[in-house]
């Protein structure tokens, strides 16, 4: 075995094993996780790159006090919204992998749901000026469609999945994405606040970033970030997803 790889294993070792070392009340009843949609946004103008998270409102029962990362849950209209290009073929691909009804539209939302979530949650609005082919659904997408702004699903990368553990009394089958910063097309301020779901934002180095108080999943997604950035960050690298069918956290590959 070569020193790469045995690094590379033991590197995934690590990730699992931090996983399973959070002590987590597993005593709700079951309920079905569902789907949702995070983005990491990285800013590289500087020397060293920085990535966007941010604290959750002390007042919050899920996650309260924490630093995370924006997102939230799919919503009917993310299926809807013009783009101005689609996802890269490979991140399509694994976005429909180990589902019941895989679909192009799924895959699709959830890479939206991710861009909408983070305007909702911090006012930056990613995509490009442009004219929509298709109708902006109502909703969600207006402040989009009134600044002229298109989504470019292209420029997102797809880098993990994680499933709440069952006996937790919120589950979300999360998805994972990242974006550069130099999307950012429309920046609205007093999005966050005392009053807000997000409180603050920080922009903070990589290495910085994993010293915040965190949810074990977003230090992970951190860490995952980082190890795929070495390998590459190539849309076609396969993607981690991370669940505990049986009591312990597993990664597999998709």
């Amino acid at each position: 075995m070569s020193d790469v790889v045995a690094e590379r294993l033991e590197r995934m070792a690590r990730f699992v094993k931090r996983m399973n070392e959070v002590e987590r009340d597993l005593s709700s009843p079951y309920v079905r996780p569902k789907d949702a949609a995070t983005l990491i946004l990285v800013d590289r103008a500087g020397s060293v790159p920085k990535v966007l998270l941010g604290k959750r409102h002390h007042g919050h029962k899920f996650m309260p006090g924490k630093f995370v990362f924006p997102g939230g849950r799919v919503d009917p209209a993310d299926q809807r919204m013009p783009v101005a290009q689609e996802l890269d073929p490979h991140a399509q691909v694994h976005l429909m992998k180990r589902l019941q009804r895989p679909s192009v539209a799924k895959a699709r939302a959830l890479a939206l749901a991710a861009i909408r979530e983070t305007f909702e949650e911090t006012g930056l609005a990613l995509g490009v000026r442009g004219e929509p082919e298709s109708k902006v659904p109502r909703g969600p997408w207006s402040d989009f469609a009134a600044a002229k702004i298109l989504p470019d699903l292209g420029a997102l990368h797809f880098i993990g999945r994680a499933i709440t553990p069952p006996g937790r009394p919120r589950r979300f089958d999360a998805r994972f994405f990242t974006m550069d910063a130099s999307a950012i097309a429309l920046r609205i301020e007093g999005v966050t606040g005392p009053e807000a779901e997000l409180v603050e934002l920080v922009w903070m180095p990589l290495a910085r970033a994993k010293e915040l108080d965190m949810p074990a999943v977003t230090s992970v997604m951190l860490e995952e970030l980082d190890a795929r950035i070495a390998d590459g960050f190539a849309h076609e690298l396969p993607v981690p997803f991370y669940s505990m069918p049986h009591g312990r956290f597993r990664r597999e590959m998709l």
